[in-house]
This record gives C-alpha cells, structure tokens and sequence, in this order.
C-alpha cells in the first residue's frame, strides 16, 4: 500500500512538473504571438494615418506649416499664434519637451490646410523669454503663394532678435 501510494505521488509529482513546463512554453508562444499583433496594429495605424492625410488633404491643395527655432539655444518659446487668410488657424503654448526638441533642431508642423491657387496672406505672432528672463514677442506678415501641387512654409523664428523668417520649401 505505501508503494503504491508513493507510485502515484511520484506520477502526480511528474504531470504537474511536466503541465508547468508546457504552460511556460505556451506562454512563451502567446507572448510572442501579442508582441506580432502589437507590432501589425502599429503598423496599420500609421498607414490609416498617412491614408487619411492624403484623402483630408489632397496634394494639389494642401499647405503646410512648420515652426522652427535655429539657432536659438539661449530662447525659450512660450506660443505661437499662425493666421492664415485673415483667420487664426493655429494657437500653440509650448511644453519643456517641445521647446527642447525645436532647439536641437526639430521641427513641429503647426498647420495643414486645404487652400486654393493664388496668394494667401500669413500673420504670425510668437512670444517667448531669454534665459535671463527679458521677454520678446514678434509679429511678421508674409504672403503664401499657393501653385497646383503641395506648399510648405517653414516659419523660422529668432527669439533673440525678435524676427521671423520665411522659408518656401
């Protein structure tokens, strides 16, 4: 009788080592399987998104707005307010992040919008601090000249001088 019962103690003792190794493995496998999905759903997103862009914004209409800051690594841009046609398109108050970002280099697209063909006035507005604390503000007009095809227009601003350019890309 305690053969027999250590028989099946040892038995019992195997199948369950031997379940815990498969549900490891299984594991395994689902854990795999939910990183492929995640990586696919990621990859779907972001061709949603470009697909999107394309039908909001058809190329042969579309203009769009970037903000940068070069050569500013002593200002700190506060917001930015963007009119365009008379109308304020944009507003943005800048986090630390962001600020960060646009004095390494980066560059924030603000705007995108569908416009016609022709001239198209542009009013920008920024405010922002030097390290030392003196606050600059600046406004700059420029005129958007829209053709057949996609504009870009890179607001380039330097605090410190308090100007704003304007570059066609």
């Amino acid at each position: 009788m305690y053969r027999i019962l250590m028989a099946a103690a040892a038995l019992m003792l195997a199948v369950a080592t031997n379940a815990q190794e498969v549900s490891r493995e299984e594991i395994r496998g689902l854990d795999e399987q939910i990183q492929d999905v995640k990586k696919d759903v990621i990859g779907l997103t972001s061709e949603l998104n470009r697909l999107e862009e394309k039908l909001l914004f058809p190329s042969n209409t579309q203009v769009a707005l970037f903000v940068s800051l070069p050569n500013s690594k002593e200002f700190s841009l506060e917001s930015v307010e963007v009119k365009l046609d008379n109308q304020i398109v944009a507003h943005h108050l800048y986090t630390y992040r962001e600020i960060e970002a646009l004095q390494q280099g980066g560059v924030q697209r603000i705007h995108t919008a569908n416009v016609q063909t022709g001239a198209h006035p542009l009013e920008v507005t920024y405010f922002g601090k030097s390290k030392s604390g003196k606050e600059y503000r600046a406004t700059a007009s420029y005129s958007v000249e829209k053709a057949v095809g996609p504009k870009f227009v890179e607001i380039q601003i330097a605090g410190n001088q308090s100007a704003i350019n304007f570059k066609d890309w």
